[in-house]
């Protein structure tokens, strides 16, 4: 079940900030951004582990912060067991604190579970942590393979959520 995420529109907002780094999540992200752009969720033969629309959409959104002028980097997971930020393990979380002590400002292309970790992995840190995606809903898909072994994602329906940010989620930055 994964959950469907839209772009939250907050790039302008880190315009003020001297470096950012990007910390995506590679399950449900990128789930939505093969759906939306009609592309693969997975080329086993070409990128593996990765989804080909979720990547250019990062490196787009780096260069997007470039382009304003920010020093932009994205946190890279090499390892599967890291893809899933609301699932990574204690030495992962160490490692995301390590690299945001040098970054302004972390952006968060995860759903809000995601970027509570995030906010609690790295809540001794300088730096600001914002929103990239919002969460629409949960997705009913159905996989449909395709050769050469490519996997797409039909959508069956997106399950809306309800959203309530208060003054008591100061972690979330939109």
């Amino acid at each position: 079940m994964p959950v469907y995420l839209k772009d939250s529109g907050s790039l302008q907002a880190l315009e003020q900030y001297g470096s950012v780094l990007i910390v995506p999540c590679r399950f449900c992200p990128a789930a939505s951004l093969a759906v939306s752009r009609s592309q693969p969720y997975f080329e086993f033969l070409t990128n593996c582990m990765k989804t080909a629309a979720y990547e250019s959409y990062l490196e787009d959104t780096k260069a997007s912060l470039t382009s304003m002028g920010v020093k932009a980097d994205i946190f890279r997971s090499r390892l599967v067991h890291q893809f899933v930020i609301c699932m990574w393990t204690k030495k992962r979380r160490r490692q995301l604190m390590k690299a945001a002590m040098n970054y302004d400002a972390l952006l968060v292309m995860a759903c809000e579970a995601g970027v509570r970790t995030v906010c609690d992995a790295v809540e001794s840190a300088p730096c600001k942590v914002y929103m990239g995606m919002r969460s629409e809903g949960i997705m009913s898909i159905l996989p449909r393979w395709q050769k050469p072994g490519k996997i797409f994602i039909d959508l069956k329906s997106v399950i809306p959520l309800i959203h309530k940010t208060t003054e008591a989620d100061p972690w979330i930055s939109l």
